[in-house]
């Protein structure tokens, strides 16, 4: 928790200062001069007093309860500002933390793991902030005065108060020993609580489809059903707490008057003491159930922050430079690779070995392969997504380790062979980049042109609000042909030096392939591209063809080439099309 609030600026360590005079203030006024006119009141009362002291008395403890009031006003406003800054400030961080990740990173943490940290784990913070802030300075302070005022009056009181501190101490300490497995435990059910929800969401055509849907109530059921039961006994334990506590506070009192009336029998001491040392050991005893409450609530909150630390301090393997190369303008449309492989992370074999080609500025190059041959992992390579095991991977002649993520990804357009669309409308998610917008600030029709280059134009026109058409979340109220072609047209508006398109073409027919394929090739003209495609159709035109199989590169070269060099990318071609079809 406490690298947690390190996350404060200086600002709010500021008005953390103030919180804690405000606070020391309060208890002045709760705790130190209203004991004092409480004994002083019973005094009187017993020896007789006239109305005048009683109206001035009262009216110096009413002005004291106001006091205490609009402090506990005042310091309660600042309490909640400071844990709402500092719930902000988490999310900040750790949402940029996780943008900061690779691949490699995304796979250590699940999607539905980073969801809860961002959102139930971050509550569970801001919320014991704020009583923390509250109670963990109100209470101590309160707790200490009382003790110093007691002990130096009655060592009967201080051994009876000692007694009772101790007590709740080791609750506390077995409470917190049980219980806090068991908040590990929930939050770690939570998040897959979360996955299988988010899975089912996700996959609800499927589930649908298949009839599956008892399947997976009794997949949710069962992960319920274990939080469940973890809940109910880690609160169990909580809520059995607070009456114990409470039954150790009547059972002081209870002592503190048994006590007291020795003393007064013995005259060591009078009624009014006896009444201001348990007005004392009550704020004591009171101040120590405000820690026991927190307690209740910190164990949770701490397999929280932790959960998010965890996230904060993991570092991003692929990182730049401190001082990284810039491309050189007129030639980063060169691509090569120089005896590459890769392996991914804690894996035995390679996904990719020795593979070595070169594309130059302007030419279209293709990667075919059967399912598993590392297509799409060689040319993730090239936007940094993750880093080669051994070998190098150049852009412009550059290392791609050399320079500046942000400069490398800037010139490649990418098209994923799923199309990712973001909520928001047609026109943002066309002019999704940072390119596209300074393009658009040029030339208001450069998105209109960008679908014309990707076939989109012709069902975005089609709709009533055209551009402004909404987009639900993942793109679901369009198909996925339509998806894809919006994706493409993505990049388009980018202009990119670098045209990647992973399978980007296999939701089209045939006919919007061909038709992608030519307006593509008219619009790219200098900027290299490179497909990865199953249809042989798709690549026919490509200057050079790069044939892989399990991670090895078996053939280069042209289509004609390949047709009688590379067996494999025969049988692949045979498959799909027919010899006259092949060499037309």
């Amino acid at each position: 928790m406490l690298k947690i609030f390190l996350k404060f600026k200086p600002i709010h360590w500021v008005l953390t200062a103030v919180l804690i005079g405000i606070t020391v203030g309060q208890v002045w006024f709760d705790v130190q001069m209203l004991p004092d006119y409480t004994e002083e009141l019973i005094r009187r009362m017993m020896e007789g007093y006239s109305s005048n002291y009683l109206w001035r008395t009262g009216g110096w403890m009413l002005l004291y309860a106001g006091g205490s009031l609009l402090a506990n006003l005042v310091g309660g406003i600042i309490a909640a500002y400071l844990a709402a800054s500092l719930g902000k400030r988490i999310r900040k961080d750790l949402f940029a933390k996780v943008q900061s990740f690779g691949f490699e990173e995304m796979n250590k943490f699940s999607t539905a793991s980073l969801i809860t940290r961002s959102t139930n784990d971050i509550t569970q913070v801001q919320t014991v902030a704020v009583m923390m802030l509250r109670m963990a300075i109100n209470a101590p302070i309160t707790a200490i005065w009382a003790i110093v005022r007691i002990q130096s009056t009655s060592w009967q009181f201080t051994v009876t108060t000692a007694v009772a501190i101790g007590g709740v101490a080791v609750l506390l300490l077995i409470a917190c020993i049980f219980v806090l497995p068991k908040f590990r435990l929930i939050q770690k059910l939570t998040d897959r609580l979360n996955a299988v929800a988010r899975q089912n969401l996700t996959g609800l055509r499927v589930v649908k489809a298949y009839n599956a849907d008892e399947y997976e109530q009794n997949k949710l059921h069962d992960v319920n059903y274990k939080l469940n039961q973890t809940n109910i006994f880690a609160n169990s334990v909580m809520a059995v707490m607070l009456p114990i506590l409470n039954l150790v506070m009547q059972g002081v009192n209870l002592v503190i008057w048994w006590l007291g009336a020795h003393l007064i029998q013995d005259g060591t001491i009078a009624f009014p003491q006896l009444q201001f040392f348990s007005s004392l050991i009550m704020q004591v005893l009171l101040a120590f159930l405000m820690i026991a409450m927190l307690l209740v609530m910190v164990p949770r909150a701490q397999v929280s922050a932790k959960r998010i630390h965890e996230v904060l301090r993991t570092n991003a393997k692929i990182t730049d430079k401190a001082e990284p190369l810039v491309f050189a303008e007129d030639c980063c449309g060169t691509i090569e690779f120089d005896n590459v492989t890769f392996k991914y992370p804690d894996a035995e074999n390679s996904v990719l070995e020795n593979i070595s080609f070169e594309v130059k500025k302007g030419q279209t190059a293709a990667f075919i392969g059967s399912t598993g041959s590392g297509k799409s992992t060689l040319i993730n390579l090239i936007p940094r997504f993750y880093d080669v095991s051994e070998g190098g991977v150049k852009v412009g002649g550059l290392d791609v380790r050399d320079v500046a993520q942000k400069d490398l990804r800037k010139r490649i357009g990418y098209v994923p062979q799923k199309g990712v669309l973001f909520s928001g409308t047609i026109e943002e998610n066309i002019g999704y980049c940072e390119s596209a917008e300074k393009e658009k600030a040029e030339n208001p029709d450069a998105l209109k042109q960008a679908a014309h280059v990707a076939c989109a134009e012709e069902f975005i026109e089609d709709l009533d609000e055209k551009y402004e058409a909404k987009v639900s979340q993942g793109g679901k109220n369009f198909s996925g042909g339509q998806k894809q072609r919006m994706s493409i047209a993505r990049a388009v508006a980018a202009k990119p030096e670098i045209f990647i398109f992973d399978d980007s073409f296999s939701a089209l027919d045939y006919k919007t392939d061909k038709e992608v394929r030519a307006r593509l090739k008219q619009f790219t003209g200098e900027s290299t591209c490179l497909i990865v495609a199953q249809r042989i159709g798709t690549i026919m035109d490509a200057d050079v063809i790069v044939v892989l199989e399990k991670g090895k590169m078996v053939g280069k070269g042209t289509h004609k080439e390949l047709l009688e060099s590379c067996e494999i990318y025969k049988e692949i071609a045979l498959s799909q099309l027919s010899e006259e079809e092949l060499v037309s």
